[in-house]
């Protein structure tokens, strides 16, 4: 017996409906994207190594899906180098690419290859999927679809007003009220590592809290202790863990707290700016909420930080982040290039309009008519009829055989069809054809040589 096929843990097959509604958040964000003035490109699936490791700290970097070297690329390496059994110094004589880990470092390569063709400030989106060598469980999967939003060659924080509005405007449209952006920005976190005496373990400090959300308090402060920032720094860092109130009240705490630290200042007023301009020009159903235990893990950011949190009562992990960065393209050798960008996690989204019950029931439907067979003669003017509807816009289709017509509406229905059509003999000799309405029983005739005002009803209903 042949053995049962099956897919790698963290990837999936996806049904026509479940395509239908990934597909419903793509356009929505697509539609949003455009309509801040992005404009969409593409990157290979993957890259050279190089462009890949060392961009995401050591954490990102385990996580990265290598591929092995075309060819016989083990006799290629040593026996020393075989023998030591250490794959940081085997992985790189046999695998010289990589799936790509995310989309802005790509995006960062991309800048610096084609620099010359753009125009700057360079407002770019990308939808594509990544890959991540990471443990699958609810809301995280090593192949998924992330939806990117980026601007390089501007250091103006009205970006980072522009991004927040973006994601209420995404979120409003999908019916997703609730949603919380967090933010908060990297230099206050510097600062805070400067002035409790862990500058130098900075990447430490901020990985270590990043996990907050995930393992608690007192776990984050054993992982910092292990990674070497003494009892006495933590205890200094108090403050961060116990800050409550309004952001104005939060910024007050922290420009006592920063006070020795240009960094972190500088950090404070960067966010009084954006948070001051975003309740200036209003949100339509998301709210800002300041989060100084926001970190986001990866090393690149450098300024303001976004994560986005679902409504309260739906458990799930963040749908949606993003950031400043600085110098990102200075990794490719282009210095001074000052980027922010955004990401909406599909998956997650998609989990959590599922769970509310918000996508909207026509996407139920593949088909908006189906007409039903019964014979070769009205077989071929059921073709031609269901041609001119395609060419009036509609969805339609003929059913291939001239099966037993029970069959045919049982097929209609499990498909979920608004309408069928009976052309049958007697149809043919009047001239017509009967719509039939399936969830309402009703029926009504339309002639068969001007379909027009049937696809004009058939619109008006959707």
């Amino acid at each position: 017996m042949a053995k049962k096929p099956s897919i790698p843990k963290g990837t999936r097959d996806f049904s026509p409906a479940e395509v239908a509604k990934r597909n419903y958040i793509i356009q929505t964000i697509k539609k949003h994207f455009e309509t801040y003035g992005f404009q969409p490109i593409e990157t290979p699936s993957f890259e050279n190594s190089e462009t890949l490791m060392g961009k995401y700290g050591d954490e990102g970097d385990r996580l990265i899906f290598k591929i092995l070297n075309s060819g016989d690329f083990i006799s290629k390496v040593d026996d020393v180098t075989y023998s030591s059994k250490d794959s940081a110094s085997l992985t790189p004589r046999i695998s010289e690419k990589a799936l790509r880990y995310d989309l802005t470092v790509p995006f960062a390569r991309y800048v610096v290859m084609h620099q010359n063709e753009i125009d700057f400030p360079f407002k770019r989106y990308q939808i594509q999927p990544v890959w991540r060598a990471d443990r699958p469980q609810k809301g995280r999967f090593r192949e998924f679809y992330q939806c990117d939003a980026d601007v390089v060659g501007a250091d103006s924080l009205l970006q980072e007003v522009e991004f927040v509005q973006l994601y209420d405007a995404v979120f409003t449209e999908l019916g997703l009220k609730g949603v919380t952006i967090k933010i908060n920005n990297r230099k206050i976190l510097s600062g805070i590592a400067e002035v409790i005496g862990a500058k130098d373990l900075l990447v430490d400090f901020t990985v270590a809290l990043d996990k907050l959300d995930k393992i608690g308090e007192e776990k984050v402060k054993s992982e910092m202790m292990e990674k070497g920032i003494s009892e006495n720094a933590i205890l200094k860092a108090q403050p961060l863990f116990d800050m409550s109130g309004t952001a104005s009240e939060q910024l007050e705490k922290l420009k006592s707290i920063l006070a020795d630290s240009e960094v972190g200042m500088l950090g404070v007023s960067e966010l009084e700016e954006i948070i001051s301009t975003v309740d200036m020009v209003g949100l339509q159903s998301a709210s800002l909420q300041l989060d100084v235990t926001l970190a986001r893990g990866l090393n690149y950011y450098t300024g303001a930080i976004f994560e986005i949190a679902a409504p309260e009562g739906v458990q799930m992990g963040s749908i949606g982040g993003g950031g400043r960065y600085d110098d990102l393209t200075g990794i490719f050798g282009l210095k001074d290039v000052s980027g922010v960008g955004i990401s909406f996690g599909l998956d997650r989204i998609y989990l959590v309009l599922e769970e509310l019950n918000l996508f909207p029931n026509s996407l139920d439907s593949s088909l908006d008519v189906l007409c039903l067979n019964f014979g070769k003669k009205e077989g071929m003017a059921a073709l031609k009829l269901v041609s001119e509807l395609r060419k009036q816009g509609l969805r339609a289709d003929l059913y291939p055989t001239d099966t037993k017509v029970q069959k045919q509406f049982k097929y209609a229905d499990k498909r979920g069809v608004p309408y069928v059509i009976l052309l049958g003999e007697q149809e043919l000799t009047d001239g017509k054809f009967v719509a039939k309405n399936m969830k309402t029983g009703d029926q009504k005739d339309y002639p068969l040589d001007s379909p027009q005002e049937f696809a004009e009803k058939i619109k008006s209903d959707f």
